[in-house]
């Protein structure tokens, strides 16, 4: 443990939370491509319920996790002061948003795609069999990736509680 003169008891952050840094980046440009986000996002604080209708959005829901990736990558940068619940809280309020976003993604697409048209470019287009997925459950390797990455987050929390024995202890 090393202990600096003027701040905190702090602990090196495991090789699992560092690396949270690029699996932050990725995940973000992810959902930035896959549902179009703008550069800013505006969020209504009228009153309380305003929230109500903005929350049940897609794209806000993903703006926010966004956010909280953000936030992730800057906690998981070497250097970088943080504590073991920061950790777990942000990976906490980003599990639910990441869980759903590969499924967000699809009903996103489905409900955007004229398939009127879509069908007449299949018509034109060459057709090879090895692109047809014969199962409808034959993963795609987009959304694997996706959840490989959202798994690391999981790993990070984990190795943030071993090191901090269950603990609050700052990393830095």
């Amino acid at each position: 443990m090393e202990n600096t003169h003027d701040g905190p008891e702090t602990l090196p952050k495991p090789d699992e939370l560092l690396a949270l840094h690029s699996v932050a980046a990725r995940l973000f440009d992810t959902l930035r491509n896959w549902f179009d986000i703008e550069p800013k996002v505006t969020i209504d604080l009228t009153e309380i319920d305003s929230a109500v209708i903005e929350l049940s959005s897609p794209s806000m829901i993903i703006a926010m996790a966004m956010r909280k990736l953000q936030a992730l990558h800057l906690i998981s940068t070497p250097g970088v002061l943080t504590t073991t619940d920061t950790v777990i809280a942000i990976v906490n309020d980003l599990d639910r948003a990441l869980l759903q976003a590969p499924s967000m993604r699809l009903e996103r697409e489905a409900d955007m795609t004229n398939w009127d048209e879509a069908l007449a470019q299949m018509k034109k287009e060459e057709i090879h069999p090895e692109d047809i997925p014969t199962l409808a459950s034959e993963p795609d390797p987009e959304i694997e990736e996706f959840q490989v990455h959202h798994e690391a987050l999981h790993h990070a929390v984990r190795a943030i509680v071993e090191a901090s024995n269950g603990e609050i202890k700052y990393f830095q």
